[in-house]
């Protein structure tokens, strides 16, 4: 996830919400929604939990959207909201069901605890469940020798492959263990949840099938990921589909939100604060990404990697040994894979094994 360009207009967006709550702490935000933020142990340090009135087979409860990270802050966190007794933050109540919004394991983190702990079933759309499972399945294991090639072929120097040997395998470091089912959750599906009614949405680019849940008699969209106020959601090719255009599901995505939700919806983020102004941060999200579009064919006047496009992208070189090097190529490989997918650029492997990037020829015409 990155900040936004300095050089887009501020979008037009209201915080009606006011400051988030402390971390470990509710907050209602409309009639049986409360607002939870819990601590990560991240550069980004927070996620937003959101908790629903609910009722599941005569008993009533909460259900929880997306989890937070497994860690000892947010564990102790959960064991204090979910303490017995009427005088306790969540009245004593159980975890009815629980709900992800997409895999990641700030989303992700204490599903198994709390699914276990209550007997909960885990809801979410199908391709994030497996590609948690696989990825999970990573854990402990020593980097892939496509890996080694597909970082090798973006430009990447011995000390950075190095460092990605070492670090691999940690995708399971902040999650329990999944739970071994779940109930799929479909696009235009319509819950109810308590006493309300919610539709799943799904966009994709920031992962593979992110739902979003959308009420509209509340008038409240969910958005995980998927919209967030003041930062863009990181999109990225990873190595095990190094010729995906997740860029192109990312625009589509934005597209087909901006025309099918309406711009009165307060949105209630993973990160940031709930806001007001959909359709103007859908429009500023997808300007951005089409700028950056612009400022690579501007420098793709002349072969490059895309280790050597770190500056156009993102206005900064990137530090090989930091864990950023790793969002910055796939974000960086997200742009170049769209490009060549569009057929203004093409890619060209050089003697050291590294694609080089460049303008495509233009197509004479009679």
């Amino acid at each position: 996830m990155t900040d936004d360009e300095p050089t887009l207009a501020p979008a037009a967006l209201v915080y009606p919400c006011g400051d988030a709550p402390a971390p470990g702490t509710l907050r209602e935000i409309a009639p049986g929604v409360l607002w939870l933020r819990m601590p990560l142990p991240f550069a980004l340090n927070h996620i937003n939990l959101y908790l629903l009135e609910d009722e599941v087979d005569g008993v009533r409860g909460w259900a929880v959207v997306d989890t937070g990270t497994q860690t000892p802050e947010v564990l102790a966190a959960w064991r204090a909201l979910l303490a017995p007794g009427a005088d306790a933050p969540l009245g004593g109540r159980p975890i009815t069901r629980v709900f992800a919004t997409h895999m990641h394991p700030d989303h992700m983190g204490m599903a198994g605890w709390l699914t276990r702990k209550y007997d909960a079933r885990l809801w979410m759309t199908r391709e994030e469940y497996l590609m948690c499972r696989t990825l999970a399945a990573d854990t402990g294991r020593e980097a892939p020798d496509d890996a080694i090639r597909f970082y090798r072929r973006c430009g990447w120097p011995e000390e950075a492959l190095d460092v990605y040997r070492a670090r691999f395998g940690g995708f399971g470091k902040y999650m329990h263990a999944l739970p071994d089912s779940f109930r799929r959750l479909v696009d235009g599906e319509r819950l109810i949840i308590g006493a309300h009614e919610w539709r799943v949405v799904v966009g994709r680019g920031h992962c593979p099938e992110h739902a979003c849940l959308v009420s509209d008699g509340l008038k409240l969209m969910i958005s995980g990921d998927q919209v967030l106020p003041r930062i863009s959601s990181n999109v990225s090719v990873f190595p095990t589909e190094p010729d995906a255009d997740p860029l192109g599901d990312w625009l589509a995505s934005i597209a087909r939100l901006r025309a099918a939700l309406s711009d009165e919806l307060l949105v209630l983020p993973a990160h940031g604060e709930p806001f007001r102004g959909l359709h103007a941060r859908l429009d500023r999200l997808a300007a951005g990404h089409e700028r950056s579009l612009v400022r690579l064919k501007r420098a793709l006047a002349e072969p490059k990697r895309v280790v050597d496009l770190f500056v156009t992208l993102f206005a900064r070189q990137i530090d090989i040994r930091s864990e950023q090097i790793g969002l910055a190529t796939g974000e960086g490989v997200a742009h170049l894979n769209h490009l060549v997918k569009r057929g203004e650029v093409v890619a060209e492997a050089g003697a050291d094994g590294a694609l080089r990037y460049r303008l495509a020829e233009p197509v004479s015409t009679p």
